[in-house]
């Protein structure tokens, strides 16, 4: 036993990497993550002790785990079994492709990450570009959910800054889960955006195991109390109308629900802006006809380049005004509780109804809506056509988020916006419009048009109890 054993250098060093590798797996590394999830354990209690919705368990299960299950689960093993029938895989290989989707979907929430960069971040970046103001905001209504209830937030979609204002006004209640798209996919910027909470979709995939594994998804977090944030429109609007829903993640929310389980409540969201950032890129898309960006990253470069120049050298001067207005909860238990022939597509359609009935109506939309289709006009004249405007959206109940109430200084503040980005001039009692930012015009002044379109046809009775709408599959829908 106490004989002297020689052994090959290279053959010591091997046994020496592999008994510290075996160390290092079953002693240290449970023992560093027994540390941190006591740490992270004790920040959530202190957090739910604060937010008004607390984080929900299933949110802070580890990765690995939602995987195994998401992929285990009945439905999505049903799923699997009817891939591998009809296109003849072994059942294993259609079962790996199933975790090669739940592993692209599944996110890896941190409270540390969240709370501790991406809240403060977002808080810090919202305020730098805009004056962030809330809008409507009914605090008895809101407070009266059931706390039971997950409550998923719905809104229209103008810029990719929509994600950071509603994490920041969010972060005070509850963490927020979104969908994102692919364009999030890019390290390292997919690690952070994962760590936040958010889950990807691939939002134009027609494969059946794939949209399986993210319904799946999307009424597990629902079931288990995940407050959610979603646009229906399934993508920035080109046009700057809040746009048609569609009913994809909607209509698994919906077809998810079990009757007499925790309900669910919708929130709509109504965001507005002075000015966006994409919306040369956007209306550029729209005249194209293609959702296809013309945007590059060395463009964006660029941009933040001009950006963080003006701030260094004072320069810089905020966007204007960003605003946020919240309607009316809809809880989903009480609207089936009436017949529908396609619940889901009408529940989109009222949610959509009053997203855009609670869109603010800022300095720029207002100023753009009162120019019209004009080249050229006195500046008194476009005076008088703001405060016409204005009184008749204060007529018809829109919010008016204006500078101290005030036409005349939401004018000043507009023209200043417009003529800084060169897309009118204003000289000598005159406010031209340069050709060339021409579609810009019509962008900004389209949420105050949808308004007075929507009025109008209400008052032509087109939007009566009775009338009747159709859904993308033809069916008849009862409003």
């Amino acid at each position: 036993m106490m004989a002297t054993v020689e052994i090959p250098i290279w053959l010591l060093v091997v046994v020496l990497v592999f008994a510290s590798m075996s160390f290092f797996s079953h002693f240290l590394v449970p023992s560093v993550r027994w540390f941190f999830r006591k740490r992270m354990e004790r920040v959530v209690a202190r957090l739910n002790a604060k937010l008004d919705r607390p984080i929900q368990p299933f949110k802070l299960m580890a990765r690995p785990d939602m995987i195994v299950r998401l992929v285990h689960d009945p439905q999505v093993a049903e799923a699997i079994a009817a891939e591998a029938a009809l296109t003849g895989e072994p059942e294993t290989v259609v079962h790996q492709r199933a975790r090669r989707y739940a592993r692209e979907i599944v996110p890896a929430f941190s409270a540390t990450v969240y709370f501790g960069f991406a809240a403060r971040a977002t808080k810090w970046l919202a305020r730098l570009v805009y004056r962030v103001h809330i809008g409507r905001f009914d605090e008895g209504a809101f407070g009266a959910i059931d706390k039971k209830a997950t409550v998923v937030f719905v809104m229209n979609h103008r810029s990719n800054m929509d994600y950071i204002l509603v994490t920041h006004l969010a972060a005070s209640r509850s963490a927020l889960s979104y969908a994102v798209g692919e364009w999030a996919r890019i390290w390292p910027l997919s690690g952070l955006i994962r760590a936040s909470g958010a889950y990807f979709i691939r939002r134009r995939s027609g494969n059946l195991l794939y949209r399986r594994v993210l319904a799946r998804y999307v009424q597990m977090a629902t079931a288990e109390g995940v407050t959610q944030a979603i646009f229906p429109e399934g993508g920035l609007s080109l046009d700057g109308r809040v746009g048609r829903p569609k009913l994809g993640l909607l209509g698994y929310i919906v077809s998810g629900y079990e009757e007499g389980g925790p309900d669910v409540v919708f929130v709509p969201v109504s965001l507005a802006y002075d000015r966006i950032i994409e919306d040369r890129v956007l209306v550029a898309a729209h005249a194209a006809g293609v959702r296809r960006f013309r945007g590059s990253v060395w463009s964006g470069a660029q941009f933040v380049g001009r950006q963080l120049r003006r701030m260094l050298t004072r320069r810089f001067r905020k966007y204007g005004i960003a605003s946020v207005s919240f309607g009316a909860p809809l809880s989903l238990a009480e609207f089936l509780k009436a017949p529908h022939e396609d619940a889901t597509a009408e529940i989109a359609e009222a949610l959509m109804a009053r997203i855009a009935r609670n869109v603010p109506v800022l300095p720029v939309p207002l100023v753009t809506a009162a120019l019209g289709e004009e080249t050229e006009i006195a500046r008194d004249a476009l005076m008088h056509r703001a405060e016409a405007l204005a009184a008749e959206l204060r007529a018809i109940d829109v919010h008016l988020e204006l500078p101290d109430g005030s036409v005349p200084k939401a004018v000043e503040t507009a023209l200043a916006i417009l003529s800084l980005r060169k897309i009118v001039r204003s000289a000598k009692g005159r406010v031209t419009v340069l050709p060339k930012d021409r579609a810009l015009i019509g962008f900004y002044a389209a949420p105050v048009r949808q308004h007075l379109a929507a009025s109008a046809a209400s008052e032509m009775g087109d939007f009566r109890p009775s009338a009747r709408i159709r859904n993308r599959s033809g069916h008849k829908i009862t409003k």
